[in-house]
């Protein structure tokens, strides 16, 4: 398990990570989500005692990174797919991880089958697409066979079916007990591998929760309604204190559970001709609950 208390980073006038409480629980896939800016490598670092905390605590299975005694045997780590020095093979690249932590040669080999790279082990990792590196990276993670797995954009550079490969990865590594914590950018995708959400914005904790009680905790479902009578539906939601939008010859109604919207309309006499509930999807609750956390944004037209 990671735990982090407080934990704080201060580069200058700039708060990177402010007060982050939160654990990541082995045997779920944990996802890290935030805008471009928020804190996320910054707060892997500090977990991987790369960077020290300028205040507050970050600890795996109850240790400081520092402390742990062959560490590689107990935590693997993806930060940077292009960390490999260019004129090594990818096969002496893990060889001399794997001597600098006492891990058997053949344990190499292994990785490299695992991940789909045998076939290019003695191809120099300057040479690989960024595909294969990450795949590079990813099985220089699971190098020492730890118990604790950090992934920070693990997809970068993959197609489709490497895509695929990492999200079944992923969920196979939970399902073993690890504690696996992986950032992405693609939510889409999150939302298929997760079980669990940690959310910041500008440092600072949104959620530590599960992907349905995030998506629920948004208040971005709506509900679909058509009817003949729409201009009246409309005014009588709205007196209720619901939010609608037209779309479609049809209303858009948040603020209210479908049987509300429902008892309304019969209320007040008004046919409906379609009644639907539309589920929010994990990028609808996630840019609704970061909206205001966003560091960079586009120009709007």
């Amino acid at each position: 398990m990671i735990e982090l208390t407080g934990l704080t980073k201060v580069f200058g006038r700039t708060r990177a990570v402010d007060g982050l409480t939160c654990s990541i629980e082995p045997g779920v896939v944990t996802g890290f989500l935030g805008p471009n800016g928020a804190g996320k490598t910054t707060t892997m670092r500090l977990i991987l005692g790369l960077d020290r905390p300028t205040s507050g605590s970050a600890t795996i299975g109850g240790q400081p990174y520092r402390r742990l005694r062959d560490p590689l045997r107990q935590v693997g780590a993806l930060l940077d797919a292009r960390q490999a020095h260019p004129n090594r093979t990818a096969r002496n690249h893990l060889r001399w991880i794997a001597a600098t932590n006492r891990i058997p040669r053949k344990r190499v080999d292994e990785v490299l089958e695992m991940v789909g790279l045998s076939a290019v082990a003695n191809k120099k990792a300057g040479a690989l697409s960024l595909g294969m590196s990450q795949r590079l990276g990813i099985a220089g993670a699971l190098l020492g066979d730890p118990p604790v797995l950090l992934f920070d954009e693990p997809v970068n550079g993959l197609d489709p079916e490497g895509i695929r490969w990492v999200r079944t990865l992923m969920r196979s590594l939970a399902a073993e007990g690890r504690t696996v914590f992986v950032s992405s950018h693609l939510l889409a995708e999150m939302a298929n591998t997760a079980d669990r959400l940690v959310v910041i914005g500008r440092g600072r904790l949104i959620a530590s929760t599960t992907v349905t009680e995030f998506v629920s905790r948004s208040g971005a479902d709506t509900v679909r309604v058509r009817s003949p009578q729409l201009d009246q539906l409309n005014r009588v939601l709205t007196e209720a204190g619901c939010a609608t939008t037209p779309a479609d010859s049809a209303l858009l109604v948040r603020g209210a559970p479908i049987e509300r919207i429902g008892d309304l309309a019969a209320r007040n006499g008004i046919t409906l001709h379609e009644l639907s509930a539309q589920r929010a999807s994990l990028e609808d609750a996630y840019l609704r609950l970061t909206d205001e956390a966003v560091e960079y944004r586009t120009a709007q037209s």
